[in-house]
């Protein structure tokens, strides 16, 4: 070394530019995965005060927002191709790294953003969060998926279809490899069925809004935002302007609310449903978080029911008493398990049980479940689905009917636990569900309805319906 070069001062230590777009978009993903956080949660609150002190625009909100949950819904295809230009296993790969990756990997082949800008924004991030020499591999990865559109890579990447054709689907549509052959299965048919709905499953979902009656109209909302008709319900407006549904004052007043159409579908159909006698007690036996409770709530005082909505957690029964504060009719809330519950049998004329389950049917809202749950997860609900509706049938008066409701399609969830609970316990009997969803297509050979994302632009959900009979 030369005695100038000796001397000359050390290049200064360039501190990173921090993006505040990307550095949210991380901050998601890292709650995501450190905390089993669900972003649909996390990203929220954090976007309100990006915009109280960051200043955040319209445009930087939507950008944090696609970022967070295109990474998500697409982390199985990135995985495989990040895999594919790194001399390690994935697994060896540190978890914030890998965050990193994915979210260039996004930016440069699930956006319009520049790959240039792409790949030097996302090394920046680096620099800020992980430091230099992480952020020099990061770079290395990034430029060598620059080198193919998302096609190839996925050209490279997914084995043929001929050779396996659920892995295959797995890495095209970025799902894990157990999910796809679970919807394969509920779904029946061939590869264009099962392909629509996964693509489907990876489309953003509209935020759809409900009009609670007796309390707002289809009308007024649609006069304080702009919005289009439900397909199917006639409680339902979809949001076509990418709004704040809480800056419309009957959301925030709890007169309406966002409700997925599916979900809003369920409910109408219980109450439509015919039955033999009187038609005054109301039960929704799980009842957390409050949406189909209020709808419920709303259709029973329109009848001059009385609802009961029972939720066995102390937290999401004040959800619920929150989304029915104001019903124009009777209604109580209670804290109470629906496997021992405090009231007698054969005390209502209607029940629900909107069962938890795996929430396959929602993986569009929330596409981090997908990678989340396992197979063996199904073992720990079926017990609970199975003494949620033994209870739920012996809730209901003999002529009365019970919906039994999930947002999963999985079969071991659905058809599967009605199957098993009227063998076992008896006294009841499927009605045909399909009626009671009028103008709505494609609903299957009955008795009870499968919606799906693809075919109806719904949640995946699922209801029987059943009369007691003894």
């Amino acid at each position: 070394m030369s005695e100038q070069a000796r001397r000359r001062p050390p290049k200064p230590h360039r501190r990173p530019k921090k993006d505040p777009v990307r550095m949210l978009a991380f901050e998601v993903l890292r709650a995501v995965d450190e905390r089993d956080a669900y972003a649909n949660l996390v990203l929220p609150p954090l976007l309100r005060k990006a915009r109280e002190k960051e200043g955040f625009e319209a445009r930087d909100a939507a950008l944090a927002t696609e970022l967070v949950y295109g990474t998500l819904r697409r982390q199985g295809t990135y995985d495989a191709i990040i895999a594919a230009c790194v001399d390690r296993p994935l697994r060896e790969v540190d978890p914030p790294v890998l965050d990193v990756l994915s979210l260039g990997a996004h930016q440069l082949l699930g956006t319009r953003i520049p790959p240039h800008a792409a790949v030097s924004a996302t090394v920046e991030l680096a620099r800020a969060v992980l430091g230099e020499g992480r952020a020099k591999f990061v770079n290395a990865v990034l430029r060598k998926i620059t080198r193919q559109d998302l096609d190839a890579w996925l050209a490279e990447v997914a084995p043929p279809y001929e050779k396996d054709a659920e892995d295959h689907l797995a890495v095209m549509h970025s799902h894990p490899r157990w999910v796809v052959s679970a919807l394969w299965d509920a779904l029946g048919g061939g590869r264009a069925g099962i392909e629509a709905l996964l693509a489907a499953d990876n489309e953003r979902p509209e935020v759809t809004l409900v009009a609670r009656p007796g309390r707002s109209t289809v009308e007024e909302l649609a006069g304080a935002a702009e919005t289009e008709p439900g397909r199917w319900s006639p409680y339902a407006l979809r949001l076509t302007d990418g709004g704040e549904p809480g800056a419309i004052e009957a959301v925030r007043d709890g007169r309406a609310g966002v409700q997925d159409e599916g979900s809003q579908l369920v409910a109408i159909a219980l109450a439509n449903a015919p039955l033999d006698g009187p038609d005054t007690r109301w039960l929704d036996g799980c009842a957390g978080p409050g949406g189909k409770a209020a709808l419920l709530g709303a259709l029973a005082a329109e009848r001059g029911a009385a609802l009961l909505a029972s939720e066995k957690q102390p937290h999401r029964a004040r959800l619920v008493e929150r989304a029915l504060a104001g019903n124009p009719g009777p209604y109580q809330v209670i804290a109470a398990d629906g496997t021992r519950p405090p009231w007698r049998e054969g005390s209502f004329d209607r029940v629900l049980v909107d069962v938890p389950c795996s929430g396959l049917g929602a993986l569009r809202r929330r596409p981090e479940a997908r990678w989340r749950r396992r197979p063996e997860d199904l073992d720990g609900f079926g017990p609970l689905q199975r003494g949620l509706l033994t209870e739920a049938l012996k809730a209901v008066r003999v002529g009365g009917v019970v919906g039994y409701a999930t947002c999963s399609p999985h079969l071991a969830e659905t058809r599967v636990v009605v199957d098993d609970v009227l063998k076992k316990l008896g006294g009841g009997e499927l009605i045909d569900a399909r009626p009671y969803f009028p103008g709505v297509d494609d609903l299957g050979d009955g008795p009870d309805v499968q919606l799906w994302p693809h075919l109806h632009g719904t949640d995946a959900m699922y209801l029987a319906l059943i009369r007691r009979t003894a």
